[in-house]
């Protein structure tokens, strides 16, 4: 499980991931810098971090280092709510509260994320079977 990003790390890793690209600690700055005052060397610290922590990977160009995402923001997301969901002492609780939280349009989004595992995870023979169901698709 990952450790959830810290405030600075979270504004590069939304940077490296948005623009989908090798990235330069130039770039990255150049971008901070419009929201906030940041040295050049604070970011190449949060970078360097990220980089021995496993978030991106680097490498050599020129006199400087490209950065790229090792994985997805939606991967990270989801790993950090796996990891909490496991933590729960009630899981079914713990996904009722969730759900309870959000919002119709995340609710719909949730469905639609349902109905994609189930059509890719197909329910085994042996259940198919028992359920009366051979071969057909899941709602």
């Amino acid at each position: 499980m990952p450790r959830p990003l810290g405030e600075l790390e979270d504004a590069v890793m939304t940077r490296v991931w948005q623009w989908n690209r090798p990235v330069t600690v130039r770039e990255v700055l150049e971008d901070l810098q419009q929201e906030r005052s940041i040295a050049y060397t604070t970011v190449m610290t949060v970078m360097d971090n990220l980089h021995q922590k496993g978030w991106v990977r680097r490498e050599v160009e020129g006199r400087a280092y490209r950065y790229t995402a090792v994985s997805t923001r939606a991967a990270y997301s989801a790993a950090l709510m796996n990891e909490a969901w496991a933590q729960s002492d009630n899981p079914a609780a713990a996904l009722v509260a969730f759900f309870g939280m959000m919002s119709p349009e995340q609710r719909e989004s949730l469905n639609d994320a349902i109905r994609i595992v189930q059509r890719d995870s197909p329910l085994p023979a042996a259940l198919r079977e028992a359920e009366g169901d051979e071969g057909a698709p899941r709602p």
